[in-house]
């Protein structure tokens, strides 16, 4: 019987045991997309508790105490931060088979040296434990980020962001990069009750008077500017379920726009017409500015409006949408090309039924001399786990090249979060090792070294050194 969490844990073949432990695992993380704050990095925050590290800010958490049945006060209220803890050591060992019980146990033995499963009964002395330990200089944020071996840490942030802390960051001492990505829902998300003032703001703080489309795309393209000045080199946009992509005219686009900041609000099929355009817009500006575009598609994010009230809009209750409208999706690249401004693309789809169709959009726009132009990124969201990154492997590797992916990122608020890129790792060492063993590809070390190595970490470290060279001439 195997042992839980051991040195071959999810590998069960000696092909995949040594390319783990000769290559994978001693390879630097290059998270290129999370959710971790840059101030907590920036001031190097002591976090004063395990909740607060681990639970507080973890929708995956919240989600899984809701389904068994903890109270949502006891979840996202008021209750102390000593009884949400209490609630998650309840909830874990029932999450069985669920990602979230792989995760924490790794996350525990890896960060603070605990092989016991956390257990109602066992809440307090590990709670006591990893408290004493979080207060020691190298459990800070910054020693916790070393600690994984960070080579990159990208965080996404919102246009109107200060970037401050990545500033901080990069004049200090750190050794792990930490640069900004732009995160652009707000520029394409409309609201009859937000959506002015949220164009006041953007003006005022790009001092650009906004009373046409215009203005409003002076003022983004400073706002981009500003970006790529403090090191950006990845946009990211959310395409939730029923995403729907229309050509749009600049001339009917800043018609559309003028309602939107007047008192005569559009109808939804002109607020398409004009997300539509602002896609287009945005795209060709990040080719312009050779950044990475990346696309997560497929959220069904109005679900509970009771939950949207209590937890806010990310508060861990969206679900899987319906599959992605590829017309719709082959629309918007298709117009970027034809006008010389595709960037470099990741697709990252929430509904599993997409997979194939995500991986073969992959060889359907190219570019010479460009290695993976179109990507299909890592199993994402609800995919992110054993079965789902198996499925998403064996797909790209059966209608795309699987040597050109990018890899594992964690999508994540936490820094303990980086123990997922060892999890990716293991599940790629053992799917490529069983494959090898089985005659389904060729047991050529110098071959699967190179496979490896590449999707672990060189194929996204070129892509980004290869900006970073651009950026420094």
């Amino acid at each position: 019987m195997k042992n839980f969490i051991d040195d071959n844990w999810l590998i069960g073949n000696k092909t995949g045991v040594s390319l783990f432990h000769e290559v994978a695992s001693s390879l630097p993380i290059i998270d290129f997309h999370n959710h971790i704050n840059p101030h907590n990095l920036a001031e190097n925050r002591c976090f004063e508790n395990l909740a607060q590290i681990w639970v507080n800010e973890d929708p995956y958490k919240h989600r899984a105490m809701r389904i068994c049945g903890i109270a949502e006060e006891e979840i996202t209220g008021n209750a102390s931060d000593l009884q949400k803890f209490y609630n998650w050591a309840e909830t874990l060992p029932k999450t069985m088979g669920n990602p979230l019980f792989h995760w924490s146990a790794l996350e525990l033995k890896r960060v603070f040296g605990i092989d016991d499963l956390l257990n109602s009964s066992n809440a307090r002395e590990i709670w006591d434990s990893c408290n004493e330990k979080l207060q020691q200089n190298e459990f800070s944020s910054r020693s916790l980020v070393s600690s994984f071996g960070s080579e990159i840490l990208i965080t996404s942030d919102d246009i109107l962001d200060d970037l401050e802390s990545h500033h901080s960051l990069h004049l200090s001492q750190f050794e792990t990069q930490v640069l900004p990505s732009l995160r652009a829902d707000s520029l394409v998300t409309f609201s009859k009750t937000n959506s002015k003032n949220w164009i006041e703001k953007l003006g005022t703080d790009t001092r650009v008077s906004i009373n046409s489309l215009q203005d409003f795309l002076e003022a983004v393209k400073i706002r981009l500017d500003y970006f790529g000045e403090s090191g950006c080199l990845f946009a990211d946009h959310g395409l939730d379920a029923g995403f729907s992509y229309m050509p749009t005219s600049e001339e009917e686009a800043s018609k559309i726009f003028k309602q939107l900041i007047s008192e005569d609000y559009p109808i939804e099929m002109d607020l398409i017409r004009l997300k539509s355009f602002l896609l287009h817009f945005l795209g060709t500006e990040y080719g312009k500015r050779n950044w990475i575009m990346q696309l997560h598609i497929g959220a069904q994010r109005k679900t509970s409006s009771r939950l949207r009230k209590l937890a806010g809009a990310a508060g861990g209750f969206a679900s899987i949408g319906n599959a992605c409208d590829i017309n719709s999706l082959t629309l918007f690249l298709d117009g970027l090309e034809q006008v010389g401004a595709l960037p470099e693309t990741i697709l990252y789809t929430l509904n599993p039924t997409d997979n194939a169709a995500f991986a073969s959009l992959t060889g359907s726009y190219t570019e010479d001399g460009i290695i993976g132009k179109i990507q299909f990124g890592p199993a994402w969201w609800y995919n992110d786990h054993e079965a789902g990154i198996r499925n998403h492997l064996s797909d790209l590797s059966s209608y795309g090249v699987l040597n050109s992916f990018i890899g594992m990122t964690t999508d994540s608020r936490s820094i303990l979060s980086l123990s997922r890129h060892e999890y990716f790792r293991r599940i790629l060492c053992d799917q490529i090792g069983a494959w090898a063993e089985a005659g389904k590809i060729s047991n050529d070390t110098a071959m699967l070294t190179d496979l490896i190595s590449n999707i672990s970490y060189q194929n996204i470290k070129t892509k980004i050194q290869k900006r970073q060279g651009v950026c420094q001439k």
